[in-house]
Protein backbone atom coordinates (compact mmCIF):
# COMPACT_ATOMS: atom_id res chain seq x y z
CA UNK A 1 0.00 0.00 0.00
CA UNK A 2 2.93 2.60 0.96
CA UNK A 3 4.17 2.22 -2.38
CA UNK A 4 1.02 2.34 -4.40
CA UNK A 5 0.45 5.95 -2.18
CA UNK A 6 4.16 6.67 -2.99
CA UNK A 7 3.71 6.24 -7.03
CA UNK A 8 0.39 7.99 -7.01
CA UNK A 9 1.87 10.85 -4.86
CA UNK A 10 4.72 11.06 -7.37
CA UNK A 11 2.02 10.77 -10.48
CA UNK A 12 0.29 13.63 -8.39
CA UNK A 13 2.88 16.01 -8.44
CA UNK A 14 1.99 16.88 -12.05
CA UNK A 15 -1.79 17.27 -13.82
CA UNK A 16 -3.28 19.06 -16.27
CA UNK A 17 -6.31 21.19 -16.18
CA UNK A 18 -9.14 21.32 -18.67
CA UNK A 19 -7.46 23.26 -20.82
CA UNK A 20 -4.34 21.14 -20.92
CA UNK A 21 -2.52 23.65 -18.93
CA UNK A 22 -0.02 21.66 -16.49
CA UNK A 23 -1.10 22.00 -12.73
CA UNK A 24 1.86 21.88 -10.57
CA UNK A 25 1.21 22.06 -6.97
CA UNK A 26 4.80 21.16 -5.45
CA UNK A 27 6.19 18.07 -3.51
CA UNK A 28 3.41 15.44 -2.39
CA UNK A 29 2.35 15.61 1.38
CA UNK A 30 3.17 12.46 2.82
CA UNK A 31 2.37 13.43 6.42
CA UNK A 32 -0.33 11.55 8.28
CA UNK A 33 -4.17 13.13 8.81
CA UNK A 34 -4.49 14.14 11.91
CA UNK A 35 -7.37 12.55 13.48
CA UNK A 36 -7.59 14.26 16.62
CA UNK A 37 -11.19 16.20 16.20
CA UNK A 38 -12.58 13.33 14.31
CA UNK A 39 -11.65 11.17 16.70
CA UNK A 40 -13.60 13.32 19.26
CA UNK A 41 -16.35 13.52 17.12
CA UNK A 42 -17.00 9.71 17.22
CA UNK A 43 -16.44 9.15 20.07
CA UNK A 44 -19.70 11.37 21.11
CA UNK A 45 -21.74 10.20 18.27
CA UNK A 46 -21.93 13.69 16.83
CA UNK A 47 -20.90 12.94 13.41
CA UNK A 48 -23.85 12.06 12.50
CA UNK A 49 -25.99 15.18 10.60
CA UNK A 50 -28.46 15.94 8.31
CA UNK A 51 -29.61 13.61 5.61
CA UNK A 52 -29.62 9.74 6.41
CA UNK A 53 -28.53 6.77 4.69
CA UNK A 54 -30.04 3.17 5.24
CA UNK A 55 -28.61 1.29 2.22
CA UNK A 56 -25.44 1.88 -0.47
CA UNK A 57 -25.24 -0.02 -3.83
CA UNK A 58 -22.11 -0.57 -5.59
CA UNK A 59 -21.92 -1.25 -9.30
CA UNK A 60 -17.70 -2.59 -9.69
CA UNK A 61 -17.89 -1.99 -13.55
CA UNK A 62 -19.87 1.61 -13.46
CA UNK A 63 -17.44 2.47 -10.85
CA UNK A 64 -20.41 4.27 -9.25
CA UNK A 65 -21.92 4.17 -5.32
CA UNK A 66 -25.35 4.93 -4.84
CA UNK A 67 -26.68 5.69 -1.84
CA UNK A 68 -30.59 5.52 -0.60
CA UNK A 69 -33.09 6.71 2.63
CA UNK A 70 -36.35 4.63 2.24
CA UNK A 71 -35.43 3.61 -1.53
CA UNK A 72 -34.64 7.25 -2.59
CA UNK A 73 -31.79 8.05 -4.63
CA UNK A 74 -30.02 10.41 -1.90
CA UNK A 75 -26.09 10.25 -3.46
CA UNK A 76 -24.65 9.30 -6.29
CA UNK A 77 -20.54 8.83 -6.08
CA UNK A 78 -17.78 7.85 -8.80
CA UNK A 79 -15.33 5.46 -6.65
CA UNK A 80 -11.75 3.38 -7.39
CA UNK A 81 -11.61 -0.09 -6.99
CA UNK A 82 -8.85 -2.59 -5.96
CA UNK A 83 -6.39 -2.18 -9.04
CA UNK A 84 -7.63 -6.24 -9.90
CA UNK A 85 -10.89 -5.51 -9.77
CA UNK A 86 -12.15 -5.98 -13.01
CA UNK A 87 -10.84 -9.81 -12.58
CA UNK A 88 -13.85 -10.19 -10.46
CA UNK A 89 -15.04 -11.36 -7.16
CA UNK A 90 -12.57 -11.41 -4.15
CA UNK A 91 -11.04 -14.66 -3.37
CA UNK A 92 -8.12 -14.21 -1.01
CA UNK A 93 -5.99 -12.10 1.00
CA UNK A 94 -3.44 -10.03 -1.46
CA UNK A 95 -5.52 -10.36 -4.94
CA UNK A 96 -6.26 -6.58 -5.03
CA UNK A 97 -10.30 -7.71 -5.89
CA UNK A 98 -13.22 -5.65 -4.58
CA UNK A 99 -15.83 -8.16 -2.88
CA UNK A 100 -18.85 -8.61 -4.27
CA UNK A 101 -22.04 -9.48 -2.03
CA UNK A 102 -24.42 -8.39 0.76
CA UNK A 103 -22.47 -6.89 3.82
CA UNK A 104 -23.35 -4.07 6.30
CA UNK A 105 -21.23 -1.17 7.52
CA UNK A 106 -19.82 -2.16 10.74
CA UNK A 107 -17.10 0.45 12.03
CA UNK A 108 -16.16 4.03 11.24
CA UNK A 109 -12.65 4.92 11.11
CA UNK A 110 -10.56 8.31 11.68
CA UNK A 111 -7.95 7.31 9.14
CA UNK A 112 -4.70 9.00 9.20
CA UNK A 113 -3.67 7.97 5.71
CA UNK A 114 -6.82 7.11 4.03
CA UNK A 115 -8.56 10.64 6.27
CA UNK A 116 -12.10 8.42 6.99
CA UNK A 117 -13.28 5.28 6.50
CA UNK A 118 -16.28 2.89 6.49
CA UNK A 119 -15.75 -1.00 7.62
CA UNK A 120 -17.64 -3.39 5.91
CA UNK A 121 -18.25 -6.90 7.40
CA UNK A 122 -16.74 -8.53 4.45
CA UNK A 123 -16.05 -12.01 4.63
CA UNK A 124 -19.50 -12.77 5.16
CA UNK A 125 -20.59 -16.61 5.26
CA UNK A 126 -19.86 -16.93 1.71
CA UNK A 127 -16.98 -15.16 1.50
CA UNK A 128 -15.23 -17.99 4.06
CA UNK A 129 -16.95 -20.85 2.24
CA UNK A 130 -15.64 -20.39 -1.37
CA UNK A 131 -12.52 -19.60 0.42
CA UNK A 132 -12.05 -22.24 2.58
CA UNK A 133 -12.95 -24.78 -0.52
CA UNK A 134 -9.96 -23.40 -2.36
CA UNK A 135 -7.84 -23.70 0.96
CA UNK A 136 -7.38 -19.69 1.10
CA UNK A 137 -7.34 -16.74 3.95
CA UNK A 138 -9.80 -14.23 2.51
CA UNK A 139 -8.36 -11.13 4.01
CA UNK A 140 -10.31 -8.50 5.74
CA UNK A 141 -10.73 -4.82 6.61
CA UNK A 142 -12.36 -3.83 3.27
CA UNK A 143 -13.51 -0.46 3.33
CA UNK A 144 -15.07 2.65 1.78
CA UNK A 145 -12.35 5.36 2.48
CA UNK A 146 -11.36 8.88 1.58
CA UNK A 147 -8.01 9.93 -0.29
CA UNK A 148 -4.15 9.91 0.57
CA UNK A 149 -2.71 13.23 2.42
CA UNK A 150 -1.19 14.30 -0.85
CA UNK A 151 -4.72 14.37 -2.39
CA UNK A 152 -5.99 15.59 1.15
CA UNK A 153 -7.18 18.86 -1.25
CA UNK A 154 -9.09 17.16 -3.66
CA UNK A 155 -6.80 18.33 -6.47
CA UNK A 156 -6.07 15.16 -7.69
CA UNK A 157 -9.39 13.75 -7.57
CA UNK A 158 -9.88 13.37 -11.18
CA UNK A 159 -6.77 11.03 -11.44
CA UNK A 160 -7.81 9.22 -8.62
CA UNK A 161 -10.81 8.25 -9.63
CA UNK A 162 -10.16 7.54 -13.37
CA UNK A 163 -7.41 4.73 -11.76
CA UNK A 164 -8.36 1.60 -9.52
CA UNK A 165 -5.77 1.79 -6.82
CA UNK A 166 -6.57 0.43 -3.72
CA UNK A 167 -6.07 -3.51 -2.11
CA UNK A 168 -9.80 -3.96 -2.79
CA UNK A 169 -11.22 -0.46 -0.59
CA UNK A 170 -13.86 1.28 -2.74
CA UNK A 171 -12.05 4.50 -2.63
CA UNK A 172 -14.07 7.91 -2.70
CA UNK A 173 -13.40 11.89 -3.05
CA UNK A 174 -12.57 13.29 0.82
CA UNK A 175 -16.18 15.25 0.41
CA UNK A 176 -18.05 12.45 -0.37
CA UNK A 177 -16.89 10.70 2.46
CA UNK A 178 -17.60 13.66 4.66
CA UNK A 179 -21.07 13.04 3.36
CA UNK A 180 -21.03 9.15 4.00
CA UNK A 181 -19.77 9.88 7.42
CA UNK A 182 -22.29 12.12 8.36
CA UNK A 183 -25.19 9.81 6.98
CA UNK A 184 -24.10 6.52 7.40
CA UNK A 185 -24.78 4.81 10.90
CA UNK A 186 -23.39 1.42 11.66
CA UNK A 187 -25.60 -1.14 10.92
CA UNK A 188 -26.38 0.33 7.05
CA UNK A 189 -26.61 -2.28 3.92
CA UNK A 190 -24.33 -2.54 1.09
CA UNK A 191 -24.61 -4.31 -1.91
CA UNK A 192 -22.21 -4.63 -3.86
CA UNK A 193 -22.28 -5.87 -7.71
CA UNK A 194 -20.18 -6.46 -10.33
Amino acid sequence: MKIQLLILGAIGALFFNSCGEPIVYGKADNTPYSTKECIKELSSSRELKGQQIDKIVVFKKKRKMYTYFHDKLIYEFRISLGKNADKGNKVKVGDYRTPEGSYKIIRKKCDKKLYKSLLISYPNREDRARASKKGVNTGGFITIHGQPKWNASGIGDKYTLSHDWTEGCMAVTNSAMDKLWHAVKNGVKIDINP
